[in-house]
């Protein structure tokens, strides 16, 4: 697994160096790193004994992961390089890969300044990320949950539109004062763990069957949650996002939906919830209004917008709401539907960021006002467009409707009120997601109007995004067999 993280992290540097021998080298060099690392996981997982998979609810056992890896580094004080992988760090940590490949491609014509920095920054990205997926020392975790936010800073500050100063900024002191009170979190939880113990820890497995008293651990936990809250984002700690989203260039705005904000959900399911049960318990009620009100908020304000990228950063404010219901439910089905909804989502939103960094790119405008027709013009992109929008507002058959299913079954079951406050969320997210294409797809066009249709490129890259959703819709079952075992390893006390 570290070197997974080692081709990363040097195939940035390599694509910063060979901008001196070819300006066109370094966007070849970002694709074949990140083939050969994904390449690379496949062929590590391959070689796992098939029987290793059925090895995963031990969660508090590390030899039985499908992969661990613990290096001293600090051992004095208790911190160790310690990296594992189960079924759902793995998905996460393929879908970070897959979804590298995509921002690649979107990047390939948009980029012509400054291209090593840029694909060298969109590695690192890459390497924070799938770092925090990996991480289960909690100080390793710190510290690659902090080092991502670097490189898309300078995405976004870089490369990005015309108010990238003040969005890069918002994105990174939003995110940056959230992660340090999951600092002084980790460091009250390692340090009550000492005195218990008699030595400092600050590894997941230990940390995990550790019981604090109720009242501290209540706001150690809320330290957690607001971090990665934050991070999803949840309301109402949203603000950065539509910002961040709407200046960043067409591979940052890929990132950011598909994986930076997996991972505030990854740290919710990971952490904040399984390290803390009766104090998440005990704040689930809060956490699931935030969450409906998101569904709601991020909805309304959606149908508000004018600016094409502004209206799917909002949407995404919606559909975080349901990962956030997913989690604080607490029964399998529904966390088995957030799940489903970072990997549907993840694929769905960087599509539609993906069409709106193109029409930007050739039109030169944001502002759906200025569009119409557009199908007459660009077909192609006009089909994948209605496509994404389908799978975005849950169409049946499709990844995100299999997502809000689980969801709102297994919260049915807990919480009937929020069950349907989702539901009506649905019904507008609908409405929002169908005036989006009836505003830039249809409608009187202008024949002649010179809009560049898809090439190849980026209709392959559009058609396997397509394939995956309708995959994911059609036959979820092998993703939720390989999450299941890890759904029942953190959630013991989970309905099924």
């Amino acid at each position: 697994m570290i070197y997974l993280l080692l081709i990363l992290l040097l195939g940035g540097g390599l694509a910063w160096a060979s901008e001196r021998w070819n300006p066109q080298a370094p966007r070849w060099v970002a694709l074949g790193v990140v083939g050969f690392a994904l390449l690379y996981l496949t062929v590590a997982v391959a070689r796992l004994p098939v029987e290793q998979f059925s090895l995963l609810p031990a969660a508090s056992q590390p030899d039985t992961w499908l992969a661990h890896t613990r290096i001293d580094w600090m051992p004095r004080f208790g911190i160790h390089f310690e990296l594992a992988l189960d079924g759902l760090s793995l998905t996460l940590v393929a879908l970070t890969l897959l979804l590298g490949l995509i921002a690649l491609s979107a990047s390939w014509a948009e980029i012509e300044q400054r291209t090593g920095f840029f694909q060298a920054n969109l590695l690192w990205s890459l390497t924070g990320v799938v770092g925090v997926f990996m991480a289960l020392d909690l100080f390793l975790f710190f510290v690659f949950y902090e080092v991502m936010l670097v490189p898309m800073y300078l995405l976004i500050a870089i490369w990005g539109h015309e108010a990238r100063s003040y969005a890069s900024m918002k994105f990174f002191i939003f995110t940056q004062a959230s992660g340090l009170l999951m600092l002084v979190s980790i460091v009250v939880l390692a340090y009550q763990h000492a005195l218990q113990t008699g030595s400092f820890s600050f590894s997941y497995f230990d940390l995990l069957d550790h019981r604090l008293d109720p009242a501290l651990a209540f706001w150690v936990m809320l330290g957690f949650f607001l971090a990665f809250t934050v991070k999803l984002p949840g309301f109402p700690f949203h603000t950065w996002l539509p910002d961040a989203h709407t200046q960043a260039p067409t591979a940052g705005s890929v990132l950011l939906a598909g994986i930076l904000l997996k991972t505030g959900a990854y740290g919710l399911l990971r952490f904040a919830i399984p390290l803390f049960p009766e104090a998440a318990a005990e704040f689930a009620p809060v956490a699931m209004a935030l969450g409906a009100a998101g569904i709601i908020y991020g909805a309304v304000l959606a149908f508000a917008q004018s600016d094409f990228k502004r209206l799917v950063a909002y949407s995404s404010v919606s559909h975080m709401g349901f990962i956030l219901l997913g989690l604080y439910a607490w029964n399998s089905l529904a966390v088995q539907g957030a799940i489903v909804q970072m990997v549907a989502h993840g694929l769905s939103t960087a599509a539609l960021f993906m069409i709106a960094g193109s029409l930007q790119q050739r039109m030169h405008t944001r502002d759906m006002g200025r569009m119409g027709g557009l199908w007459l013009n660009a077909p192609r992109m006009g089909a994948c467009a209605l496509f994404f929008t389908m799978a975005s507002l849950g169409l049946p058959g499709l990844g995100n409707f299999v997502a809000e299913f689980l969801v709102l079954l297994g919260l049915f079951q807990v919480a009937p009120r929020m069950a349907v406050i989702a539901a009506v969320g649905l019904v507008t997210g609908a409405v929002y997601s169908l005036i989006m294409l009836q505003r830039s797809f249809q409608g009187p066009g202008d024949p002649e109007r010179a809009v560049p249709d898809y090439g190849r490129r980026e209709l392959a890259t559009m058609l396997l995004m397509v394939a995956l959703l309708i995959w994911l819709g059609v036959n979820p079952q092998p993703l939720l067999e390989l999450t299941q075992p890890t759904v029942d390893s953190l959630l013991p006390g989970a309905t099924p």
